[in-house]
């Protein structure tokens, strides 16, 4: 990788603030670089080679402080949320089946053997899309808890099952691998919970403010790198390392100041890096090649939309069913350990992403209607999750 090579990704990123400037598209920040990433990359014009070690290599690293602060965004510490625990798991555990059933006959429609792998799609939902979208709107009350709840269930579940059905010849070092990564985690989350308890974390954030050392941000990447360490060791995609520590800080509480440095780090440079990545590397020729999954990617994603809706039979409002669907961090996280096992067929991996974007787009149209909803409807208990300026 040339500095050439490298202003030019950096650049592509920039795409993602363009895109989301207009708040009401509820547009995530990661679908500008994705979609520069395709035109640049193996589908457009190929001038970014995803193949490339060094650019690999990188994306590896912006893809493990996705998945951190993916981890820091679920709500762990809202005692609203943890009181909503019981109708959000529920919900989640419903869903699952349902998602179980549709993974199945998509599978078998399309001949792919991936029914674990779709269902756990489905499933899933995206607290690091879902939450913001809350926070923005100003959504509250007892629905918009039980949603939070079921959304932070439904994504750390999917996060750790992922792993285990994307090969299941596999499955069993997975989850050694998998125990091995939330070993540690649980041992780093008792680490900072005692230097919390005991003050050194304050003195540390004190000593690190007032000599600008940002030792709190140093030492959290040392600890994701171990994990990362861990995984890549084991056989684990560095997802769920990062995922984990994200739960272990969210667990104890993430100061302030190393939520800056970490997001002027993530979203500043390697976040964006790594989805200019992805797109440089789907393929999305092989959907004109293969049409069928096409039709296999608006199946995911209105799949996921028909599982979540259907809560509104256990009182789930239809917007905020579509909402939990939104997903993105297990989609692509799906992509990118599938493509570099070379477990899809040309064109699977392509038909991935169009399902996560179904579901954002189906996002996008719910929160302006649970927006216009909310602003109708009488008070109701806010949580803390779902107000701007929270801690996350």
């Amino acid at each position: 990788m040339t500095f050439s090579t490298l202003a030019l990704i950096t650049a592509l990123g920039l795409l993602g603030p363009l895109l989301a400037a207009k708040q009401s598209w509820h547009l995530p920040l990661i679908l500008g670089p994705m979609l520069a990433g395709v035109v640049f990359g193996v589908t457009g014009f190929g001038v970014l080679d995803a193949s490339e070690p060094t650019f690999a290599f990188l994306a590896d690293i912006g893809f493990a402080i996705v998945m951190f602060v993916a981890g820091t965004h679920v709500p762990v510490r809202d005692p609203a949320v943890r009181a909503a625990l019981g109708s959000g798991a529920l919900r989640a555990a419903a869903v699952g089946v349902i998602a179980a059933i549709l993974g199945a006959v998509l599978s078998e429609a399309f001949g792919t053997g991936h029914a674990a792998l779709y269902a756990v799609l489905m499933a899933s939902s995206s607290a690091a899309v879902v939450l913001p979208i809350i926070s923005s709107n100003h959504l509250t009350g007892k629905p918009i808890l039980a949603l939070t709840a079921q959304v932070a269930i439904a994504d750390t579940v999917c996060v750790v099952a992922l792993p285990l059905v994307i090969d299941p010849p596999t499955a069993g070092r997975a989850a050694l691998g998998a125990l091995a990564v939330g070993g540690a985690a649980f041992l780093m989350y008792l680490l900072l919970r005692w230097s919390e308890n005991s003050g050194l974390r304050d003195r540390i954030e004190r000593f690190s403010e007032e000599r600008e050392f940002a030792l709190q941000l140093r030492i959290s990447l040392v600890g994701l790198f171990l994990l990362a360490a861990i995984a890549t060791t084991m056989h684990v995609s560095v997802m769920l390392a990062g995922f984990a520590l994200g739960l272990a800080v969210s667990s104890v509480g993430e100061p302030r100041r190393m939520a800056a440095q970490l997001f002027a780090l993530g979203e500043g440079f390697l976040a964006p890096l790594f989805f200019v990545w992805l797109g440089a590397r789907v393929n999305l020729r092989d959907l004109v090649a293969h049409p069928s999954f096409v039709l296999l990617g608006l199946a995911l994603g209105f799949g996921a939309i028909a599982a979540h809706v259907a809560m509104r039979l256990a009182g789930l409002p239809v917007p905020l069913g579509v909402l939990a669907a939104a997903q993105i961090g297990v989609p692509v996280a799906a992509v990118t350990v599938g493509e570099q096992l070379h477990l899809f067929a040309p064109g699977e991996g392509a038909a991935l992403i169009l399902g996560a974007l179904v579901t954002i787009g189906g996002a996008s149209l719910a929160a302006g209607s649970a927006a216009n909803s909310a602003a109708t409807a009488p008070p109701g208990p806010a949580s803390s999750a779902a107000r701007p300026g929270s801690p996350s």
